[in-house]
């Protein structure tokens, strides 16, 4: 019988896509904890100098770009390579990255090499992040596409977290090495896991010309794969042009190239209220009147928030097959939220609009993440999470240094707030701009189907 394209085709369906969830949240949980755990340490690198040598806070700030501008460099190299590798071998090829930067930083003694291996690690991390994207399109089904992207991309702040909570609890007994080398323990953990669970996209490998390699992974894992007429009929719909080009090159065609540009300043917005709030909120809150304490909670709220919320939203996403207005609605919320916060009220409702920036922010993002990765075609869905990933990392520079502007020039919290929902109103301006167009829903016999990909034609 012919299955819809929210159905699994199988239990062997199933099964082999949790997997691969699972698998790939795992691996952004470490790319989160790679990219939190540099805080935990920095008190113990400036106050003894025995462990790489004097570091001022203005060679901490710079050590702490590294690891950014190499997830911009990685970003950018999963789009050139990632459309033409393939999706299972760029993934293998990350984690093994990271664990080893990870593994090399903590055997550094000095501060250059230090922030060599950060800039290192950071490629594999920011590669690993671009590809998360076009594995989860490929393999989920269209009705969980949204929800399975979150979970996976939620990784991140729980890494973020177990970075902190290790910290809390062993950071003393085993040092800012012993920390290093838990982050790289995807290297003997995880890596094996993925060689053995991790299955190249039967959608990809049809797009290459390797039906045969395509069926034998379907045979194996029930994955679905389209036929090469189904996969033609979709590029055509994505591309009526006709202009089939690969990776990068298809991201500047007529048919993508504006969608591209505003698809880079939403993640832009996003990424950067994600860092500057990071960055800023404690300190922030400190300058309100808040004691230190309260101002750390302030942050576990922030991620807390965005954990929960994206999770609901990415279904609600899911459920009303318009990710592009629900993507609207949470920007307009951390605009609300944001605003709230210069008010005055009391806690528990600071609290909860902390909560509801969390979701505007950190959660819009991943959102964005998953709207992207169905937004292109197969041979340029790698490519194009990749550009929003990479151009998006200038947010996250620019996100703590706006937020030290302000800051340092004195102004009130209540100004630093305005600033970022304004950002987050661009944000939706932006968003509401995309134009999408969805692929007819036609089910499919035989234990394949295909699933709808939103591309640039009409507004959503």
């Amino acid at each position: 019988m012919p299955f819809s394209p929210t159905d699994w085709t199988s239990p062997q369906h199933r099964r082999s896509v949790i997997w691969i969830v699972a698998l790939a949240t795992a691996a952004l949980a470490f790319d989160g904890y790679d990219l939190v755990v540099y805080g935990t340490i920095l008190p113990i690198l400036m106050d003894d100098q025995t462990q790489l040598g004097a570091v001022s806070a203005e060679q901490a700030g710079v050590l702490g770009s590294y690891a950014l501008i190499g997830v911009l460099i990685g970003a950018l190299l999963a789009g050139a390579f990632g459309d033409r590798i393939g999706r299972r071998k760029l993934t293998v090829i990350s984690i093994a990255w990271f664990s080893v930067g990870m593994a090399a930083a903590a055997m550094t003694h000095s501060v250059p090499m230090f922030g060599a291996m950060r800039l290192l690690t950071g490629i594999g991390v920011g590669a690993l992040i671009a590809t998360a994207g076009a594995v989860v399109a490929e393999f989920a089904p269209a009705g969980k596409k949204n929800a399975y992207n979150a979970i996976v991309y939620c990784g991140v702040p729980l890494g973020g977290v177990m970075a902190s909570l290790l910290a809390l609890l062993v950071r003393d007994a085993i040092g800012w090495r012993g920390l290093f080398w838990i982050g790289a323990l995807p290297l003997v953990v995880l890596l094996p896991l993925a060689l053995a669970k991790l299955p190249e996209s039967p959608r990809w490998l049809v797009a290459r010309g390797r039906i045969d390699e395509a069926h034998a992974i379907t045979a194996r894992t029930g994955i679905p794969s389209p036929t090469v007429e189904e996969l033609a009929a979709e590029e055509l719909i994505a591309d009526p042009t006709g202009d089939r080009k690969v990776g990068f090159a298809a991201l500047t065609t007529r048919r993508y190239a504006l969608g591209t540009a505003l698809l880079g300043f939403m993640s832009f917005a996003g990424i950067l209220l994600t860092y500057g709030l990071n960055t800023w909120l404690p300190k922030i809150m400190e300058n309100a009147g808040f004691d230190a304490k309260n101002s750390l909670a302030f942050l576990l709220v922030l991620n807390g928030g965005a954990i929960i919320g994206v999770v609901l939203a990415s279904r609600l996403a899911d459920r009303t097959g318009r990710p592009q207005r629900i993507i609207v609605g949470t920007f307009l919320l951390a605009v609300v939220a944001l605003v709230v916060l210069t008010l005055g009220f009391p806690l528990p409702v600071l609290l909860a609009a902390v909560a509801a920036a969390g979701i505007g922010g950190i959660g819009t993002q991943i959102l964005i993440y998953g709207f992207v990765s169905n937004y292109y075609s197969t041979t340029s869905r790698a490519a194009g999470v990749a550009w929003c990933a990479g151009f998006g990392r200038l947010g996250g520079i620019f996100g703590p240094l706006a937020g030290g502007l302000i800051i340092g020039a004195g102004l009130s919290s209540s100004i630093a707030f305005y600033i970022f929902a304004g950002v987050a109103l661009v944000g939706a301006s932006l968003t509401m701009l995309v134009a999408t167009r969805r692929a007819p829903l036609t089910p499919v016999t035989g234990g394949t189907h295909r699933a709808p990909e939103p591309v640039a034609a009409t507004v959503d």
